[in-house]
């Protein structure tokens, strides 16, 4: 049977969220295909084989959306482009399979946010399904992860004996005096942001070890050091109340100083993920009921708030940023009369 013809044009919302979508994949084509030619495990090539799958077929099918609504397709990212399929490889085999783990987190954060902002049936249908094969991704990840004991569990805690209810203003304290143990929902949020603060790290070794632009290696640089600060902060809060820290995977580097990717894809990338890692500390900010983590959680948005916006300008003044669609200029439509 013939597809419907949707009868209603794509919101902003929708077009935002393929578009983006749009963007992400067509980068993934690119790290992935190079992963699977330098992977040496043949369970970690296979995980990777069908993420490729996945990607592509997304770009695929947003290509059609954006053609049924005669919108012009992004440009992206593209294997002529900015891969170097002959590069050394530059990371180890365990590092991209916590990568694709990273990535599979941000994915499903990414598509339930996009289920929830569309309204047209065929996009909500096509969002449900991009989930759902993350969640199988996500599995398999872990799986392979778990067989190869290089999934980092998060901090286990005793088993209550009982329910308890907060009964003095001091379970909020955290500047002066004695502050109260951590709870579960901290725990979890912190060891969540650790887990990308390590991911982001080696990423920005790995690049600045490769790039062509000097003015990106020290970009590069200056990401490394503020995800290793991040990450001992976190790490630290963690020790002292004899907790375990998620795995630091910074010696996961090779020693390649031939880059596998153009400097735009590379920069696009880490200027993403920092943009993404703003969002994750907001929602580590809300749950933290202790001052001392919420005091964290804002300097650490304010620093890489100004990272962000720091490599956005770099990516500007290189003419590598793609502009997503815009909203008519009002003004300038008035004028034109």
């Amino acid at each position: 049977m013939e597809e419907r013809t949707p009868d209603v044009e794509l919101t902003s919302a929708e077009i935002a969220n393929l578009w983006t979508q749009y963007m992400n994949d067509s980068l993934s084509i690119c790290i992935i295909t190079y992963s699977i030619e330098k992977a040496k495990d043949q369970e970690i090539k296979e995980v990777f084989e069908f993420a490729l799958s996945l990607a592509k077929s997304h770009v695929v099918e947003i290509s059609g959306f954006f053609k049924k609504e005669n919108f012009p397709v992004p440009k992206g990212f593209s294997l002529e482009e900015d891969v170097n399929l002959n590069a050394p490889p530059l990371f180890t085999d365990a590092f991209m399979l916590d990568y694709m783990h990273v990535m599979t987190l941000l994915g499903l954060t990414g598509y339930a946010g996009a289920v929830a902002t569309s309204s047209r049936e065929d996009q909500m249908d096509y969002f449900i399904k991009c989930n759902t094969e993350t969640m199988e991704l996500h599995k398999r990840v872990i799986t392979v992860m778990l067989n190869k004991g290089l999934y980092s569990k998060t901090a286990r805690i005793n088993t209550p004996s009982q329910v308890d209810f907060v009964d003095d203003k001091s379970y909020l304290a955290g500047w002066f005096g004695k502050k109260r143990p951590l709870n579960v929902v901290e725990i979890s949020g912190m060891s969540f942001n650790m887990k990308k603060d390590a991911a982001k790290a080696v990423l920005e070794l790995g690049f600045g070890q490769v790039c062509q632009s000097q003015e990106l290696q020290k970009f590069f640089e200056r990401g490394k050091k503020i995800c290793k600060s991040h990450f001992v902060t976190f790490s630290n809060r963690l020790t002292k109340e004899d907790l375990s820290s998620p795995k630091s995977w910074i010696s996961e580097v090779t020693s390649s100083t031939v880059s596998p990717f153009s400097d735009k894809l590379m920069l696009f990338h880490i200027v993403t993920l920092v943009s993404a890692a703003i969002g994750y500390y907001g929602a580590g900010l809300s749950v933290s009921q202790r001052r001392d983590l919420a005091v964290d959680y804002t300097k650490f948005m304010a620093e890489i708030g100004l990272y962000a916006e720091d490599g956005a300008q770099l990516l500007i003044k290189n003419g590598w940023l793609e502009q997503p669609p815009l909203a008519d200029n009002r003004e300038n439509l008035a004028t034109k009369k």
